[in-house]
């Protein structure tokens, strides 16, 4: 599924649908955004020998600060996931 997979969704009257795809919408952002920490670990490890001072992902970014949004982007989904199978929706 992609970002314009939920516009459907999203602009459906029933809050069951919009639900959907608010939690599509966040799982494919958190999706990409672990694929991208998981490629920097990667490169970390690869390239261990060296000694930056300051650690930068391969977009700019501190890859602390987008680790710090994955682990909230998670727990999200978490609740999210959670809200679902209270009110019945499948996801």
């Amino acid at each position: 599924m992609e970002l314009m997979d939920t516009v459907r969704l999203m602009e459906s009257t029933d809050y069951k649908d919009r639900f959907k795809a608010e939690y599509w919408q966040t799982k494919i952002r958190y999706e990409r955004l672990k694929k991208l920490t998981t490629r920097m670990k990667a490169e970390r490890i690869k390239n261990e020998q060296v000694k930056l001072m300051r650690e930068e992902t391969l977009d700019g970014s501190p890859e602390r600060l987008l680790r710090e949004q994955q682990a909230c982007m998670g727990k999200y989904l978490h609740v999210l996931e959670l809200r679902a199978v209270i009110e019945n929706i499948e996801l």
